[in-house]
């Protein structure tokens, strides 16, 4: 089944997580992430380091994916910023980062498009945090090619572009960017 908008507000609810919030069995094929979120998401929150949101399936109260969101800052250059039409002085630019993303292996055999679905509601949340809080001109991650070299193909089909003033080759993860007003 093709995970959509439609589906996600009615068969799924995004949620922040908080001390007493019920974990269940969430497992995704990346024992790091799950140690994550059972083991350090609420100290991270806690800490006023990360915010972690879950996506739970409102029939059977399963996680189907999560994510942690924390405020950052990239670099660009000149032709970075020209590319985004920023006539902006500084090389530093805010952001938001999502810190980590794991769907579920069930939920990603039974859905397509849980991530992208993910993605899209970091978004939202960090153009909400934009109209009321404190700005962001972008939404950041550090792509994970440890462990998955098909993401950099996932986060470029969300409409992420390399960081080039943050690229190196071997690093574990690639720095990315997703102007969040295009």
């Amino acid at each position: 089944m093709k995970f959509s908008k439609t589906l996600g507000s009615t068969a799924f609810k995004l949620e922040q997580l908080n001390s007493d919030t019920p974990l269940g069995g969430f497992a995704c094929p990346v024992e790091e992430y799950n140690a994550y979120l059972h083991k350090e998401a609420v100290q991270s929150r806690n800490d006023h380091v990360a915010l972690t949101w879950l996506l739970r399936e409102r029939s059977t109260g399963e996680i189907a994916a999560y994510m942690s969101l924390i405020a950052d800052a990239i670099k660009l250059s000149v032709s970075e910023k020209e590319l985004h039409d920023l006539d902006y002085p500084f090389k530093t630019i805010p952001a938001m980062k999502i810190a980590k993303l794991a769907v579920s292996t069930d939920f990603r055999n039974k859905y397509k498009g849980i991530g992208s679905f993910m993605i899209d509601s970091a978004r939202t949340i960090a153009r909400k945090c934009n109209e009321y809080y404190c700005a962001a001109r972008f939404l950041t991650v550090d792509a994970d090619i440890e462990h998955d070299e098909g993401v950099l193909a996932f986060y470029e089909k969300n409409g992420f572009l390399l960081n080039s003033e943050l690229y190196n080759k071997n690093r574990k993860t690639i720095s990315m960017r997703k102007d969040l007003y295009r």
